[in-house]
């Protein structure tokens, strides 16, 4: 499913040698393949096909605005987190009635502006946050409609704790019998129409059961509901479905639909909306993150390949003790990786591939087995095209990389890298803070 290979040695995308574009874009520089985006939603689509739902993207996984409009033309909704990722979500020229808008701290700002685009659902967090929209709602003379998020307090059994948010003790959603209060309280509001279920367990989830029981009781609790005489319309099972950061580490999605489908099934026989949010399953190896060794060093009984991106660039390694696999993106033929993850082939030697940034924590790998490596050799970080380039930061203001989509034999650089004037230009012109009397 994933477009990047060797070929005589040389990493492709789709029909491009990537040294080419390190030498006309420079690195770092992370690289997207089309094909790979496109397939992979529409194998997710296929697979969930007799629910006919409306897959909306998640945003925060990968926010390009080129990304998104080829996402938008495969039929995508846009599943998002901010007013920021409205914004961008309109801008990729995303029907707004297919928007779910999700997130504990939705500001009033963004609220207005979620009501004013006519987005499909507001995914509510808490009683609070729910009393706030529907009061702004009023004030503004409109109606919403929303989607209560749920706590099926199962445990997905994520590669991290931070990445876990289905359990009872989340900050997000309620539980399940706070849930049946909440709809005894607020599921007849004129102004913010409580009419659909939600959830999110977590992300990458790498086993179907999780989402078989968070799915079961999600349904118990809408037939309940609806006993007691609320209108249920919609429910959204969100996303999390795992991406390969290691080769075949993830179920097909025919595998996770094979036993979800028939659990959602009569609920949309009966005229119900099923919606799903992924993200990382579409883009994480859809794109890969180029860099450049600018030194070699030997520490101790330790070496380390010092490239010029990091921790600033790629949070996930050290964030999440995260596995991405890298491989030189030139190699000989005998030393082209027959797959991702931990190798053992001859000639290889143990590396810790570091970035520029000052910390300790600033890795990509630990005593990662390696070919020999060189000042100048470029190195592929794969499955980066989620979290990657959307949780970069200017940390020892260091500009963020160039964004490159290819489809085909073309590359299209679609978004510039940053310069150092662009890091100084909201400090230059200091402005006096007008406080009043």
């Amino acid at each position: 499913m994933d477009h990047f290979h060797f070929d005589d040695g040389r990493l492709y995308c789709e029909q491009v040698d990537l040294e080419r574009v390190a030498d006309r874009v420079g690195t770092p520089v992370f690289i997207y393949s089309r094909a790979t985006l496109e397939a992979h939603y529409d194998r997710l689509a296929e697979a969930f096909a007799p629910l006919d739902p409306v897959i909306c993207y998640a945003v925060k996984s990968c926010d390009n605005l080129s990304i998104l409009a080829l996402l938008r033309n495969r039929g995508a909704g846009m599943d998002v987190v901010s007013g920021g990722e409205i914004l961008r979500a309109r801008a990729a020229g995303v029907d707004m009635s297919r928007v779910v808008y999700a997130g504990v701290g939705k500001t009033d700002v963004e609220i207005e502006l979620a009501l004013d685009e006519g987005i499909g659902y507001f995914n509510i967090e808490s009683e609070a946050e729910f009393e706030n929209i529907a009061a702004i709602a009023a004030a503004r003379g409109t109606t919403a409609r929303a989607a209560l998020r749920i706590n099926p307090d199962i445990d997905p059994r994520t590669a991290h704790a931070k990445t876990t948010t289905g359990k009872k003790e989340s900050k997000f959603g309620v539980d399940i019998e706070r849930a049946r209060r909440f709809f005894a309280t607020y599921g007849h509001n004129e102004h913010l129409r409580l009419c659909a279920v939600h959830m999110h367990i977590g992300s990458p989830v790498y086993e179907v059961e999780p989402y078989v029981n968070a799915t079961e009781r999600a349904m118990q609790l809408v037939r309940e509901l609806q006993e007691a005489g609320h209108h249920i319309e919609a429910i959204d099972i969100g996303g999390g479905f795992g991406a390969d950061y290691q080769t075949d580490q993830t179920p097909a999605y025919t595998e996770y639909a094979r036993r979800i489908v028939p659990l959602l099934q009569p609920f949309k026989d009966a005229g119900g909306r099923i919606l799903l949010e992924p993200g990382r399953t579409i883009s994480a190896n859809a794109g890969i993150l180029l860099t450049s060794v600018q030194y070699m060093k030997e520490g101790g009984a330790k070496t380390f390949a010092i490239v010029d991106t990091g921790m600033h660039h790629l949070l996930r390694p050290t964030l999440y003790e995260s596995f991405h696999f890298i491989w030189p993106i030139h190699v000989s033929p005998d030393m082209v990786p027959p797959a991702r993850g931990e190798l053992d082939l001859p000639g290889l030697h143990p590396v810790d591939v570091v970035g520029p940034i000052c910390e300790t924590g600033d890795y990509l790998a630990l005593q990662r087995k390696l070919p020999p490596l060189h000042r100048g050799d470029r190195l592929a970080i794969f499955a980066a095209g989620a979290y990657g380039r959307v949780m970069a930061s200017n940390y020892n203001s260091m500009p963020r990389p160039a964004e490159v989509l290819i489809h085909g034999s073309e590359a299209m650089l679609v978004r510039r890298r940053e310069t150092w004037d662009e890091l100084l230009g909201a400090e230059t012109n200091p402005q006096p803070v007008l406080l009043g009397t």
